[in-house]
């Protein structure tokens, strides 16, 4: 018997305001509100608010939080700065990616350091059990080396707010100055809302759009509340609430890879383009032997991107040909709202890698012409150019 769908904090006001939902990894999320391109648009012109409740967050503490992460994750932990946050990997023995994360290191009241793990939606129940199996009892009672591990998921709310008018919306409602919060940096807030309090939250430098903004971490309790204020604040802004489909858009438009598509157990990091997220000196994580191995042999495939000369949208799995014989297939593809053009993803061998590659890709029966290009395909313009 199927399982229903998880609610995040927010699943009431989205039915209530017209988001479609679908069943998203086990969460009940919208597509959309108004329109995808709508939503797009808003995100890349001023600033789109969206419910990332789903995504996983799990908490470690305790003195031995940075050893055990650093025996977990393909990069270094022990270094990281008070609010640093960095985007690492979760590899299995063989070198494969079980999930693509990002960890940051903050204080509790008392000063000690702990630590947060997003993971994606989809992964999470994946994530805690590879945790788990590699946390021994004896990991939270060693004096000197305790660990606490704790999936705080369904206690936390997550918001994306994102574009170039995010530092204006959430700045009233947080106690730091934005403006100095460096990129892949987050930092401890006070909410200031009614609702929260005196609670608090995590606010990071982050996001998956190719856009300014920031992820924002609230207690489950206030989410409503904070978001209902958020889109008051954001009206004159511009901003909108925004769905997970234009999440997807503009997560292509900016060359990120995404799990289940261009990233699985069955893709290791070199071949995705990620082998920068890999320390594999002095480090010990599960698959770091596998890793140096595949390190030393040629790649026999890597990742594209592909702007294609019709409007036919080439979706997952279709075949990418040169020359008339199948090479690779398609991890991604959308219309780009932001470029106006079709673009994709996909993986091909490195020889037809090189970017003004003429290829074509078969879109039910129809051979469309394409041509590889750099990642990303977007890049958001710097403060003070034209756009």
């Amino acid at each position: 018997m199927a399982t229903a769908p998880a609610h995040t904090p927010l699943y009431d006001w989205h039915v209530a305001h017209g988001g479609k939902m679908v069943d998203f990894a086990g969460w009940a999320m919208p597509t959309h509100y108004t329109s995808i391109v709508q939503e797009h648009n808003a995100t890349r012109g001023a600033v789109g608010i969206t419910d990332i409740s789903h995504m996983g967050r799990l908490r470690f503490e305790g003195p031995g939080a940075a050893v055990f992460l650093a025996e977990m994750l393909t990069r270094r932990v022990a270094d990281l700065a008070l609010g640093q946050i960095r985007y690492s990997l979760v590899t299995n023995d063989e070198g494969g990616i079980l999930d693509d994360v990002l960890v940051g290191r903050y204080h509790n009241a008392h000063g000690q350091p702990y630590y947060v793990l997003v993971v994606n939606a989809g992964n999470r129940l994946k994530i805690v059990r590879w945790i788990n199996d590699h946390l021994p009892p004896e990991r939270a009672t060693c004096p000197g080396n305790e660990i606490v591990f704790t999936d705080v998921s369904c206690l936390w709310a997550m918001f994306a707010i994102q574009g170039p008018r995010s530092v204006e919306l959430l700045q009233p409602l947080v106690d730091v100055d934005l403006e100095l919060l460096k990129y892949y940096r987050g930092a401890q807030v006070q909410i200031l809302h009614p609702a929260a309090q005196r609670q608090g939250g995590i606010v990071s430098r982050t996001g998956y759009t190719g856009e300014d903004g920031f992820e924002f971490v609230l207690g489950a309790g206030i989410a409503p509340a904070v978001w209902e204020t958020l889109l008051e604040i954001g009206r004159p802004l511009g901003a909108v609430p925004t769905g997970i489909a234009c999440r997807d858009t503009l997560r292509l438009e900016s060359g990120m890879p995404l799990y289940g598509h261009e990233l699985t157990e069955q893709i290791n990091p070199f071949q995705a383009g990620l082998g920068f997220a890999c320390h594999l000196v002095g480090y010990d994580f599960p698959g770091r032997d596998a890793l140096r191995e595949i390190e030393k042999r040629p790649l026999d495939v890597v990742r594209i991107g592909l702007e294609l000369a019709g409007r036919r949208v080439a979706r997952e799995g279709a075949p990418i040909l040169a020359d008339g014989q199948e090479i690779g297939r398609v991890t991604s593809g959308t219309f780009s709202p932001t470029l106006e053009k079709v673009i994709a993803m996909g993986y091909v061998p490195p020889q037809w890698s090189e970017p003004g590659a003429e290829l074509t890709v078969e879109i039910r029966g129809h051979h469309e012409p394409a041509r590889v290009v750099p990642l990303p395909f977007y890049r958001r313009p710097t403060k003070g150019a034209k756009k």
